[in-house]
Formats: C-alpha cells, sequence, structure tokens
C-alpha cells in the first residue's frame, strides 16, 4: 500500500503543479482519485473500517486504475533490471493489481463481476 500512497502523493503534487500552469487537469484528477478510492478500499479491507463509495465511483476508480496497468508495464519493460526504477515499478504494478482486486471483490459482493 506504501507504494500506492507514494503515488497518490505524486499525483496531488502534480495536480498542484499543473493547476498553477493553467493545463488541463481531468486526466490528472481521475488518476488521482482512482489512486485514492484504491488506497482507501485497501486501508478498508486490511484494517477495517468505512468505505463510503457508491457503485458508479467504484467502477469508474476500478476502470481507471485499470487503464494505467499498460504504461507501467512498458516503463517496467524498459527499466534495467534490479535498478531503483525497475523496483518501484514493479511495487507500482502490484499494488495497482491488489487495488484492482480490491475494488473488483467490493463490486462482487454487490453482484457484479
Amino acid at each position: 500500500m506504501a507504494s500506492l500512497e507514494s503515488t497518490l502523493r505524486k499525483l496531488s503534487r502534480a495536480y498542484v503543479s499543473m493547476e498553477a500552469k493553467g493545463a488541463n487537469l481531468t486526466l490528472i484528477a481521475k488518476r488521482r482519485s482512482a489512486v485514492r478510492i484504491g488506497v482507501e478500499s485497501l486501508d478498508s479491507e486490511w484494517h477495517g473500517g468505512v468505505f463510503p463509495y457508491p457503485h458508479e465511483t467504484i467502477v469508474i476508480a476500478k476502470e481507471v486504475l485499470r487503464d494505467c496497468l499498460p504504461s507501467i508495464e512498458a516503463q517496467l519493460a524498459k527499466a534495467r533490471k534490479g535498478s531503483a526504477q525497475h523496483t518501484l515499478n514493479e511495487r507500482r504494478l502490484d499494488a495497482l493489481n491488489l487495488a484492482i482486486a480490491s475494488l473488483e471483490e467490493r463490486l462482487s459482493l454487490e453482484g457484479e463481476p
């Protein structure tokens, strides 16, 4: 989960930076929201607590996280095995897959695969 929290911090810094430049924030806002929901899903699953998101929000977050996978897989393929960048992307990929699985589990409990 630390990898996802790190990703969330990175996205939040990028959002602030892009906002100051007047750039389009739609994509980064979607990703930041999806990663936050993924972190909260894992935290709720592992440590208990409330997970207040409605069905449609979970579906969107799951798809946004899933859409991030090819980019990270491509970065992983380019990074030299054993390098810090390779390790970072391996962990990020694992964390995203865990978050996606957690969100899918929540949806399956509601009756959607």
